[in-house]
Formats: C-alpha cells, structure tokens, sequence
C-alpha cells in the first residue's frame, strides 16, 4: 500500500511539473512566434492570360504556354495581439510573357488604337509573343491558424500589388510563311509603351502549407490606356515558393 501511495504521489508531482512547464511553455508561445521569420522572400511561377479580351484576341492566345514569373522580398509583422494574423510589405518585380497564333501587335505603330493584326493568311512568326515587366510594392494581410507549427501550418494571404511599368516589347522568332513552312530563323523586337498603362493596381490571393502555396493575381486596371484598345485585366494562377 506503501509503494502505491508513494507510486501515485510521484505521478502527481510528475502530471504537475508537466502541466507547468506547458504552461509556462504556451505563455511565451506568442514570443517565438513574433521571433520567427516569415516569407520573406518569395517567388511565384504562374500561367497568365487576359480577362476582359475580345474573342477575335483571346481565342489566338496560347493560354498553355504563356508564363509569368514575379520575385519579392517581404518583411512580416505579426500582429502582438493576436499572432496568428500578420502584415507584410516589401519590394518585387514580376514579368509576364503572353504568347500568340498568327498574330501581330503592332505597339510602334502611328495610331490611336493597339493593332492586333490576324496573320492565317499572310507570313508569320512561329513563336510570338507580348512581354511585360514592372516593379512592384506588395501587401499581404496573412493568416495561419497554427503559426507554431511554423513551415508546416496552412498559410492564407490577401493583398493588392501596385507596380510601375519597367518594359513592354513583343518579339518574334522564326519567320514561317503562310502554310507554315520556315523561311528565315532570325529574331524581330520592338519596344514602346504609348499605348500601355505606366500603373498598375493588382489583388493578390495565397492558399497553401508551409513554403508552397497556390497564388491568384488579378490586375484591376487596365493593359491599355483608354482608347487604346479593349479593357483587358490580365491575371496569372500557379505555384509560390516562399521561405527564409
């Protein structure tokens, strides 16, 4: 009867220095959280298209092989309230490749309006394409329901993106003439911004566990200025890389 008294006495003294020691532990669970890093850098690969395009555009768009990639560094303020919730701002550039079927854009051209020229019967390039590249200030609202599990939690963002264009050409590659048979292999670019928006205001979504997370982007303004050419809102979904 002893050794079971003094047996559960040591259990009791066990169960109570543990229940101290995790509470002493929860109480400082906010502190190494705050301590933490946080996404710090981040880099997203994305497929792009454009909303808002008429069909005569959109239907010549290689959705499957236009691509986007966009890098920034971040920092991330957890809130001392409650640190499950977080703010982050920082810098970035992204730049976006949208790649066509017999077509031509013409963004030196003398006019009012963008020409978008359809080539079925005339000679084209076999691979085409409209590239855009601007620096960026994101903002993330973030939200981890286990922020101690660290790189292991879901991760949920919101954000907007403002961002000034840096370049804007097309390029194409390899002449082919109108039945599709290759005639030259040389290289034609060109660079104008007069029919492009400078600034650009984008939404931005983040899903995902850990260092992976699936990234929407939403442009809210317009490609092209007004009365140059349709309201066309680009926007790219694919896979984040974050860490550090």
């Amino acid at each position: 009867m002893k050794k079971l008294t003094a047996a559960l006495f040591l259990c009791t003294c066990t169960l109570s220095l543990t229940a101290q020691t995790t509470s002493t532990g929860n109480s400082n669970w906010k502190n190494d959280i705050l301590e933490q890093p946080g996404d710090h850098f981040m880099i997203s690969l994305t497929n792009d298209s454009w909303g808002g395009a008429p069909d005569s555009i959109s239907s010549r768009i290689r959705s499957v092989a236009s691509r986007g990639i966009a890098v920034a560094l971040m920092i991330n303020k957890p809130f001392k309230t409650d640190p499950r919730w977080a703010v982050a701002f920082g810098l970035g550039m992204s730049n976006s490749n949208i790649f066509f079927n017999r077509t031509a854009i013409d963004i030196a051209a003398l006019t009012t309006v963008l020409p978008f020229r359809a080539l079925d019967s005339a000679q084209h390039f076999k691979k085409y394409k409209l590239s855009t590249t601007f620096l960026e200030v994101p903002v993330e609202l973030r939200y981890s329901p286990n922020p101690q599990k660290g790189n292991k939690a879901m991760k949920f963002a919101l954000g907007v993106k403002v961002g000034t264009m840096l370049n804007v050409h097309t390029k194409g590659k390899t002449l082919r003439d109108k039945d599709g048979n290759n005639i030259n292999n040389y290289t034609v670019k060109e660079s104008k911004r007069i029919f492009f928006n400078g600034t650009r205001f984008a939404a931005t979504a983040r899903v995902g566990m850990g260092n992976f997370s699936l990234v929407g982007t939403y442009s809210l303004t317009s490609l092209l200025k007004d009365g140059a050419g349709p309201d066309i809102k680009p926007y790219q979904i694919g896979l984040c890389i974050s860490g550090l």
